[in-house]
């Protein structure tokens, strides 16, 4: 449990510091709440210092920009989004992107989507061996990409914090279609305050006194996954995404809180005696099933430590019960999220390729003999988080240790979707 608790400090530390966009990434309009994040993920080391994460190496072409209005009208002239005629969402459902062979990926926060650096991001994947863009279609404060005909979005006005208009949804998928990048649609389930605060019978609650929401150690109220309810209501905004065009569902917090209290003090309505890992891998089960007539994969985020810790890390996440519940699982393998000494190694966090290659090694062992396995597809670290500093030499370590352990898909997390470029091959 020492390596666990060394990793869930560091999340505790990230969790702390400052989200908002740094110097590359000019302000953009606040919630009426006062926060401004970008997508953020207290398990992936998201909250690195502005100016910290992603910076590009000399000589590199940062992806860089304003966070421009959401209209559509800011897709550069040159591009198939200038030149594709915008089409009302009634003539949908819309073609879908074929699934690449060998997935290559970055991630788009919501900020970067509705602003003029999604358009730079479809320009990087056109330019480099970039083939998928994952977008961030509900958040983890709840907030909706788009308007969205799902009632209980439209009800507790999930869809109403700086939306990106409807037309400006069909340019950028219709871009990417166009240039053959893959769209997958990002959807937090367990994490979702909105929904906590606004159904509260949804939200866990104070074992002590079950009349009152239980909070995180930032305030933060978190949804109960033993209420099917919420995961129904990914799915919903999981199917109205494939109706647009997004080609994958990736679904993010399939969990319970990251915060040793909460098994203390959590009361989960409809345990019915399951441990909580039972309880991830039946919801999984019920998710599965519910996206299978949408003819997408269905792909889960896990911690990346559920590969080489045996508990389920508190989480409910244990590798032998979710890995044959989805398509595709994609593990958090940011070596700066593992403890001093882990797989012998002084440094995890300077030492990226011995770090994911171990890694993985514990993945494919955990998977030997299990019927109807995902297939693995590893998030990567693009932000720097303690020494060292990452830089593409950095980055680019991380695929290679994929690569030789018969691993080669990759998706590239960094918070403020700021990426070191010159890790990437051109086409």
């Amino acid at each position: 449990m020492t390596i666990l608790r060394i990793f869930l400090a560091a999340v505790v530390a990230v969790a702390c510091t400052d989200a908002r966009p740094g110097a590359d990434m000019p302000a953009i309009p606040v919630d009426s709440g006062g926060a401004a994040t970008g997508g953020v993920d207290s398990a992936r080391g998201v909250t690195a210092p502005a100016g910290e994460s992603g910076q590009s190496a000399p000589g590199a072409s940062a992806v860089a920009g304003s966070a421009a209005g959401s209209d559509g009208a800011n897709a550069p002239a040159g591009t198939a989004g200038a030149s594709v005629a915008a089409r009302r969402d009634s003539m949908g459902p819309f073609p879908l992107v074929p699934t690449p062979d060998t997935v290559r990926g970055l991630y788009v926060n919501r900020w970067a989507a509705v602003g003029q650096r999604m358009w730079e991001l479809i320009d990087v994947a056109k330019r480099t061996e970039v083939n998928a863009l994952v977008i961030d279609v509900k958040d983890d404060r709840g907030f909706v990409l788009y308007r969205s005909g799902v009632s209980l979005a439209r009800a507790i006005g999930a869809d109403t914090n700086t939306p990106m208009s409807h037309r400006r949804m069909r340019m950028v998928l219709d871009t990417m279609r166009a240039h053959g990048i893959y769209p997958i649609a990002r959807i937090v389930v367990a994490k979702d305050p909105l929904l906590a605060e606004h159904r509260q019978q949804f939200a866990i609650r104070k074992r002590a006194d079950t009349t009152q929401v239980w909070l995180d150690r930032n305030g933060t109220p978190w949804l109960d996954p033993t209420h099917q309810e919420i995961w129904k209501y990914s799915v919903d905004l999981a199917a109205e995404a494939v109706g647009l065009g997004f080609s994958e569902v990736q679904f993010d917090y399939v969990r319970f809180p990251d915060e040793d209290r909460v098994i203390r003090e959590g009361y989960y309505a409809k345990l019915n005696g399951r441990i909580r890992a039972q309880v991830i891998r039946d919801q999984l089960a019920y998710v599965a099933r519910l996206v299978k007539p949408l003819g997408v994969p269905n792909t889960i985020d896990v911690f990346g430590l559920t590969a080489t810790d045996t508990t389920d890390m508190g989480i409910g996440q244990k590798w032998e019960l979710f890995i044959d519940r989805a398509d595709v699982v994609l593990p958090m393998v940011y070596p700066s999220h593992y403890a001093p000494g882990t797989f012998k190694l002084a440094n995890p966090n300077a030492r990226p390729y011995e770090t994911i290659a171990q890694s993985l090694k514990d993945m494919k062992a955990r998977t030997r003999g299990i019927a109807n396995a995902a297939k693995i597809v590893p998030w990567y670290q693009d932000f720097t988080l303690g020494p060292p500093r990452y830089g593409p030499a950095e980055v680019r370590a991380q695929i290679k240790a994929g690569e030789d352990n018969g691993i080669p898909d990759w998706i590239l997390w960094n918070p403020r979707s700021v990426y070191n470029l010159g890790a990437l091959r051109s086409r």
